[in-house]
């Protein structure tokens, strides 16, 4: 397993598994990983004969008042985990590396897909998650790059994003890895007190809950929408950010399930600031 910093570094090791007929496989992280992202690995590792990872705290994703700084870090464990499943290489740039000079120059602008949800609470969000991902994507060159399904407004740009700049790879979506005892695995769970790590647990209640309706019978979004809300609120240490239900397809908001929609929420607990979601769909 090779430990590259560079982009040129990146790139040679990419370009010599590929002369010699391997499939690249790529899943992009912000590091200190956990078994969600093992899982993304290990999906990577059956399909793809070379598998990289990026290891990036990526700043331009982060708004002015969020965690950028003390976003956990550790790079050692990282290394280790990658060496479980195993990977062939992992790209791990300095902020200069990636974004040279004073700033930016070129960014890439999002509008569709993000007017709500995350988008409407965390402006800019999304624009720095393309702009990094189409770097990444542009230095690894991957035939098939792995994201975990728990971001699933971020899943919808990406995809949207290689179809509209006609990226010649696959983005392959994996479902969301969760503790036994329901919670969405997250790097920011660890910020969790035990008592707010508890409430937490009502995240995975309300979604199962939605699914349970779904599958009596309830079309009526709006009030399965209210119910999720409803029980969330009962809970004392979480602060909604948002409970919706879209459109699977364009995000936008439904009121009568019809196919697929997704039901996703953000609630923070204390500063921690926790998001989920799953498919609701007819049949």
């Amino acid at each position: 397993m090779q430990l590259i910093e560079t982009i040129q570094g990146i790139r040679d090791a990419v370009d010599a598994a590929r002369k010699a007929g391997k499939k690249i496989g790529f899943v992009p992280t912000m590091g200190y990983l956990h078994q969600g992202h093992l899982t993304l690995m290990q999906e990577a590792r059956k399909e793809c004969d070379f598998v990289v990872v990026s290891i990036f705290v990526n700043p331009t994703q982060f708004g002015p008042n969020e965690d950028f700084d003390r976003y956990p870090r550790d790079l050692a464990r990282d290394m280790e985990l990658c060496g479980s499943v195993p990977v062939d290489a992992i790209f791990h740039p300095s902020v200069a590396e990636m974004y040279p000079g004073t700033a930016s120059t070129t960014s890439v602008v999002v509008s569709q897909l993000t007017t709500g949800l995350c988008g409407a609470s965390r402006p800019g969000h999304f624009e720095g998650v393309a702009t990094v991902v189409t770097k990444l994507f542009n230095i690894v060159k991957p035939d098939v790059a792995f994201f975990g399904q728990k971001d699933a407004q971020q899943v919808a740009v990406i995809r949207r994003m290689v179809l509209d700049l006609n990226m010649d790879l696959e983005v392959r979506p994996v479902s969301t890895v969760r503790e036994p005892d329901g919670l969405a695995l997250s790097s920011r769970n660890i910020y969790l007190t035990p008592e707010q790590r508890q409430g937490a647990l009502v995240l995975s209640r309300s979604l199962r809950m939605a699914q349970e309706r779904v599958a009596a019978g309830e079309r009526d979004m709006t009030a399965l929408q209210e119910a999720m809300r409803a029980m969330i609120a009962a809970e004392p240490l979480a602060n909604i950010d948002y409970v919706s239900i879209v459109d699977y397809d364009s995000l936008q908001p439904t009121t009568r399930l019809e196919g697929k929609a997704l039901a996703a929420l953000a609630v923070r607990f204390g500063k921690t600031r926790l998001i989920d979601n799953c498919i609701l769909s007819v049949g």
